[in-house]
């Protein structure tokens, strides 16, 4: 099993964070990495991912299912490469409060699979991938934050 975990501080409150992240349809506007997540036609559990790794022409496309959607606290999926036990990851997204009202933000996916350990560079490529959204998402919310009149009080 391989484990690539990143954090980022977002000088936002929370509602905010999840709002930009749960927002699938900007994606494209902000995201470099991600660039769109759709639900599944007709399903609540299926969604339809779409990743351009760094460095990368060719986008890739899963069709994970949700593991869990609790509002302002995580989203995760899981998803595999062509079947089950081959290559499969685990991805999140976990928001919490931090004592000065900000939130952090951390972005992270488990793999396993007979295939992990022959695709390291592509592993290297993905968390470099997750800290450019990581950053795309901060610079996002923390902009839409400092618009809001008042922006210090992060009670939101």
């Amino acid at each position: 099993m391989k484990q690539i975990k990143t954090i980022v501080h977002i000088h936002a409150p929370i509602h905010i964070v999840w709002d930009a992240l749960m927002n699938f349809q900007n994606y494209p506007d902000w995201n470099p990495f991600i660039r769109s997540i759709e639900w599944a036609s007709d399903s609540k559990e299926q969604l339809l991912i779409t990743i351009l790794p760094p460095d990368s022409q060719k986008p890739m496309k899963f069709n994970p299912s949700i593991l869990r959607h609790e509002t302002q606290k995580e989203f995760r999926w899981k998803g595999k490469l062509l079947m089950k036990g081959l290559f499969d990851g685990e991805h999140y997204f976990r928001l919490s409060k931090l004592p000065n009202g900000s939130t952090a933000f951390v972005h992270g996916e488990s793999f396993s699979g007979v295939m992990v350990p022959f695709l390291k560079s592509g592993l290297r490529k993905t968390e470099l991938g997750f800290k450019q959204m990581n950053m795309a998402l901060k610079e996002l919310c923390e902009e839409r934050f400092k618009a809001i009149p008042n922006p210090d009080n992060l009670s939101g």
